[in-house]
C-alpha cells in the first residue's frame, strides 16, 4: 500500500504542481507590454517565477532525495511552457514574440547545493534558496535581450487582456539607473530561502498523510 501510494503520489505531483507552476507563469515575459511599467513588471514576475521553481522543485528534490530531480521539474515546467508559447505562435504571433523559459540553470544549481552538502535539507534551504533567488532575475533579462523590439512588438501585437488603459503609450527611456536584475536578485535571495522552507515542509506534509 505504501509504494503504491508514493507512486500515485509522485505522479500527481508531476501532473499538478508542475502544470500549475507552469500556468502561473505562463506570461512571464508579459512586461515586454506593460511598457511604462516594465522594470516594476520585470522584478514583480522575477519573484513569482522564482517562487513557483523554487517551492515546486525543492519539494520534489527532497520527496526523491535524488540530485537531479530539480532539474528536471525545471525541464517538465520548460516544455509545459513551450507548448504554450507553441500556441501563441500559431495564432500568429513573431517567434520572437515567445519568450525563452529560462528555469533551468536556476533549477542546475539546487540540485548542486543539494548534492555538494551530501543531501544536507538546510543547506539546500539556506544556499539553494539564495541561489536561486540571486540567479533567476539575471536569467530573465535574457528573456528582454531576445526580443527584437519590445516597444514595437507591444504595439504591433497587443496583448488581447490587456485593458485600453493599461496600452503603451509612450517609450521607457531611463531602463537602466535601478537595475531590476539588482532588485529582483536582491528580493529573491531573501525571499527564495523562505520558499525553499516551503517546499521541504510540504514534503514532510506529504510523507506525514502518507503514514
Amino acid at each position: 500500500l505504501m509504494v503504491w501510494l508514493r507512486r500515485c503520489t509522485h505522479y500527481l505531483f508531476i501532473v499538478v504542481v508542475a502544470v500549475n507552476s507552469t500556468l502561473l507563469t505562463i506570461s512571464a515575459g508579459d512586461y515586454i507590454f506593460y511598457t511604462d511599467w516594465a522594470w516594476t513588471s520585470f522584478t514583480v514576475f522575477s519573484i513569482s517565477q522564482t517562487l513557483m521553481l523554487t517551492v515546486g522543485a525543492v519539494y520534489y528534490l527532497t520527496f526523491t532525495g535524488v540530485p537531479g530531480t530539480a532539474t528536471y521539474y525545471g525541464l517538465i515546467m520548460t516544455v509545459y511552457t513551450w507548448v504554450a508559447k507553441g500556441a501563441w505562435f500559431a495564432l500568429g504571433y513573431p517567434y520572437d514574440f515567445i519568450v525563452t523559459p529560462i528555469w533551468l540553470p536556476s533549477a542546475m544549481l539546487l540540485d548542486l547545493a543539494y548534492w555538494a552538502t551530501k543531501r544536507n535539507k538546510h543547506s539546500l534551504i539556506l544556499f539553494g534558496g539564495v541561489l536561486v533567488g540571486m540567479s533567476l532575475p539575471l536569467f530573465n533579462m535574457v528573456n528582454l535581450i531576445t526580443v527584437a523590439d519590445p516597444l514595437e512588438t507591444a504595439f504591433k501585437y497587443p496583448r488581447p487582456t490587456l485593458p485600453p488603459y493599461m496600452t503603451p503609450i509612450e517609450p521607457q527611456v531611463g531602463k537602466f539607473y535601478n537595475s531590476p536584475v539588482a532588485l529582483g536578485a536582491g528580493a529573491g535571495a531573501v525571499l527564495s530561502v523562505t520558499f525553499a522552507a516551503l517546499g521541504c515542509k510540504l514534503t514532510t506534509w506529504t510523507y506525514r498523510w502518507m503514514a
